[in-house]
């Protein structure tokens, strides 16, 4: 059994991380409570994305918080990590389970009502949901599907969703009531003055949630 925390999912943005970089930003937060960390750089190559991974890799060990890689089957493999994640544009999700083995974690990226219906949960383990509000860090991003679309799409996905577009700590109570196990968030820590503390924020608002 794959053990993995949702609640507060880290997305790294390059740009945004820039000031202090993606591994200090990653262990900032982790220490402020973050318990998934996705490496997302749509313009590196693999063998950066490989060099940024084990140096993540090397930040959250004995965390616990698990280090999961965008799109890149490849560096998810050479630097061992937690888990994929893959959009509808990348790879189908038999492919990637085929490449990536039985026990690597596999995130899907579902958007719409039928694509949540259609997760296989023999193949995938979690699905973001999203986006729930427009966001400029992803450009080519849906239409945004607002908390009543989330809850539509959690309760459609056969596995635990996070959701992600443009959350802030201010959502999470409609987050968790749609339904979702936790939140996606990438400008809510990245590139923030001090993204521990920004994080300790919204995880501060994650412990009210009711169990």
């Amino acid at each position: 059994m794959k053990a993995f925390d949702l609640s507060l999912y880290l997305v790294l943005d390059p740009d945004l991380c820039a000031r202090i970089g993606m591994v200090e930003t990653a262990r900032l937060a982790v220490a402020g409570g973050a318990t998934m960390v996705q490496l997302r750089d749509k313009q590196a190559g693999t063998a950066r994305m490989i060099e940024t991974g084990r140096a993540l890799k090397q930040a959250l060990r004995g965390t616990g918080a698990r280090l999961i890689v965008n799109d890149d089957v490849k560096a998810a493999i050479a630097i061992s990590a937690d888990g994929l994640h893959i959009g509808q544009e990348d790879m189908d999700a038999r492919t990637a389970r085929g490449m990536i083995g039985p026990d690597m974690i596999l995130g899907l990226s579902v958007e719409t009502e039928a694509l949540a219906a259609a997760v296989d949960r023999d193949l995938v383990d979690y699905t973001g949901v999203g986006p729930v509000f427009a966001t400029p860090t992803k450009a080519d991003h849906k239409q945004p599907i607002g908390f009543d679309g989330l809850a539509r799409l959690v309760q459609l996905s056969p596995v635990p969703s996070v959701a992600i577009g443009g959350l802030k700590a201010e959502h999470v109570p409609d987050v968790f009531a749609a339904g979702a196990k936790g939140l996606a968030v990438v400008s809510a820590v990245c590139g923030t003055p001090d993204p521990e503390t920004a994080t300790r924020r919204i995880a501060a608002e994650i412990r009210k949630v009711p169990a």
